[in-house]
């Protein structure tokens, strides 16, 4: 395990905090962090808070063959894990020297404690019993590991049920929940264990120490108890040498601690067996409080559904409809409207052409006669130039815009074209025909 990095600034920071009677997160000396428990959906399923410090525990069970030594007993298995998910120091697939620790130390504290009746685990003696597996996870790490996995444990043991088994001859019969309730584990005592951090060689005593209070400690007392003031187990580490007079307080105050906590415990196994038997909601979801965001629960609210076609109509009729939503109609012309913003509808509008043809009707007297006046133009100009080239067509002009006249060397009155639009290419046909009927009548 690679330890968390700890500058001398905050280490001396924090032996000076604890020389003066204080803690980072406002505790006396002998507080106790806040302990939480919640329980799964499944039996022998719970989670432990102390503080930040999270574990999980769960418990199964199968049927195996004792061992050959003690064949009227059960079998009794105890597994914690550190993963790299609690905290970054912690190294997977590897076991430390602190997960070796640990695990002895639970095993003493739940196994050599006989807080389980092993006996009551045997189906039938030398052939089949029960084997209880303890599987501990720490899901997020801040200090005194060991208590919150201790309290967990027991926690977790207290609330497993295993099936019921009936005997008969050499036949086992084992039943599932819905045929026969199963049954809880003898347990005799709660053995709990509490943390003591030691400084300056004993001279100054934490109680439930955080992690960052662990790393600057000269030593750690752990004492595992009952309710009933018995002693399970003991251990130090550290290397600090430590009086008759610090031990047996040390002892004190664990009694005091380990009472409380038991009498928690006891209430929540309570109530969540009371919550199970009314048939209500249970389970790690229904334990999240609904302060965090990760709650994804909403209290349920009565709908009322009755008359609800009344209520509509009556919402419908006090309503009045907005009058910026629809603009106006704009009326150009009968039979033609706009609605909305935009261009202006034109359908009623004389287009261009139809005026400029109402325009040529009007004026036809003067149209004829600039006609005749450009024919005669055109008929002196087209001789000057037949002379000068006889075979080539001559175009005026090439625009769309502008009129185009084509002029031919021979016949020239019959294939003069003049591109005009319709209205004004009739005038100038008529204009053309009466010319010709005067030089006739001429000759």
């Amino acid at each position: 395990m690679k330890a968390t990095p700890l500058s001398n600034c905050e280490r001396r920071f924090l032996l000076r905090a604890i020389e003066e009677r204080k803690r980072l997160d406002g505790r006396q000396c002998y507080d106790y962090r806040n302990v939480r428990i919640s329980f799964g959906a499944d039996y022998g399923c719970c989670i432990v808070e102390l503080g930040k410090t999270r574990v999980l525990a769960q418990v199964s069970c199968e049927l195996v063959a004792p061992k050959p030594n003690r064949p009227t007993e059960g079998i009794l298995f105890f597994n914690l894990e550190l993963s790299p998910m609690a905290a970054p120091g912690f190294e997977p697939g590897r076991q430390s020297e602190l997960l070796v620790k640990l695990n002895r130390l639970i095993e003493r504290c739940l196994r050599n404690s006989k807080c389980i009746d092993t006996e009551s685990l045997c189906i039938v003696a030398g052939e089949k019993v029960w084997q209880i597996r303890l599987d501990l996870h720490l899901l997020n790490h801040d200090g005194n590991i060991i208590d919150a996995a201790s309290i967990a444990g027991i926690v977790a043991l207290c609330h497993f049920r295993r099936p019921d088994v009936s005997v008969q001859g050499e036949e086992v019969t084992v039943y599932t929940p819905e045929e026969r309730d199963p049954v809880p584990l003898s347990i005799h005592h709660m053995p709990i264990c509490v943390s003591f951090a030691f400084f300056q060689q004993g001279t100054y005593l934490l109680v439930d120490p955080s992690e960052r209070e662990e790393s600057v400690m000269d030593g750690v007392l752990v004492i595992a108890m009952n309710k009933h003031r018995e002693i399970c187990t003991i251990q130090s580490s550290g290397g600090i040498m430590l009086v008759k007079d610090q031990v047996l307080r040390c002892s004190k105050i664990t009694a005091v601690k380990v009472a409380e906590i038991t009498e928690l415990i006891q209430k929540a196994l309570e109530n969540d067996q009371k919550v199970r038997k009314e048939g209500g909601k249970f389970g790690f979801a229904e334990s999240i409080p609904n302060q965090k965001i990760t709650a994804f629960k909403m209290e349920s609210a009565a709908v009322d559904t009755n008359n609800v076609e009344e209520q509509a109509e009556e919402i419908i009729t006090k309503a009045e409809p907005p009058s910026e939503v629809f603009a106006k109609p704009i009326l150009h012309t009968p039979g033609t409207a706009q609605i909305g913003e935009g261009i202006e509808n034109s359908w009623g509008d004389l287009e261009e052409s139809e005026k400029e043809e109402a325009e040529e009707e009007g004026e036809s007297e003067a149209t004829a006669f600039e006609c005749h006046k450009m024919e005669t133009e055109t008929e002196t100009e087209g001789r000057r130039i037949t002379e000068a080239k006889k075979d080539e067509p001559i175009v005026l002009s090439d625009s769309e815009e502008e009129e185009v006249v084509i002029l031919e060397p021979q016949e020239l009155p019959k294939k003069t074209r003049t591109q005009t639009k319709p209205k004004q290419e009739n005038t100038s046909k008529k204009a053309f025909n009466k010319r010709r009927r005067k030089k006739r009548a001429a000759y």
